[in-house]
């Protein structure tokens, strides 16, 4: 493959997996040879091993940090600060991609950034939407509900008064309260439940005012 044939693919994929490359291949050890000399031009970035993107200067768009934490780690939504600062319920800036996976829980430091996944069980994985995230791309995001309820449920003491204080909530106007109670129902965790209960009160009083 020419290095001009592979600015022509990452063009329509920021980021790609070796895989895309070798298939087809009759030497996939040339192919990754190939990889691997670009890689130490220059002309080519490991985000880690059997991903790629292309350098900056070569990039006729940037990665969606969200379409990147989605590719790195199959069966993950991008959830929990990083979903809520998304949907705007959260002022503060998320330093770190944060998502949940049914596979192994890990942080990957990568040359595109951080990104922070969290283990669920399949019966959890669910309440996320394919949305766009601009530039053509799109990524799986947790609904505001889901994104709140997976924070719950994956901190531990997220029933705290001080806690749920920390987290500055705000436009919880935005949240559906009867979707949160079904979401949550089956998980029947009394911990998020604690959690919801000093919300809602929190919530009634701010409605009071």
């Amino acid at each position: 493959m020419k290095y001009s044939e592979l600015v022509e693919l990452a063009s329509r994929e920021p980021v790609f997996a070796s895989a895309l490359l070798l298939a087809g291949q009759p030497a996939a050890g040339g192919v990754q040879s190939q990889l691997a000399r670009w890689v130490r031009a220059g002309k080519l970035v490991q985000v880690r091993r059997g991903w790629y993107a292309l350098p900056r200067a070569y990039r006729k768009q940037e990665p969606h940090p969200f379409l990147v934490a989605n590719r790195l780690k199959p069966a993950s939504y991008v959830s929990l600060q990083s979903a809520l600062a998304q949907h705007g319920l959260i002022p503060e800036h998320v330093p770190a991609v944060t998502s949940v996976t049914t596979g192994r829980p890990e942080l990957l430091r990568t040359p595109l950034g951080a990104f922070q996944y969290r283990h669920v069980a399949p019966a959890w994985f669910r309440g996320a939407q394919l949305v766009d995230v601009g530039g053509g791309q799109q990524a799986f995001l947790a609904t505001p509900e889901k994104a709140l309820l997976d924070l719950l449920y994956l901190t531990p003491d997220s029933a705290n008064a001080a806690f749920l204080a920390e987290l500055r909530l705000q436009h919880t106007e935005r949240l559906d309260r009867e979707q949160l109670r079904k979401l949550a129902q089956p998980l029947r965790s009394p911990k998020v439940n604690r959690a919801l209960a000093r919300l809602a009160q929190r919530w009634s009083g701010e409605a009071r005012r």
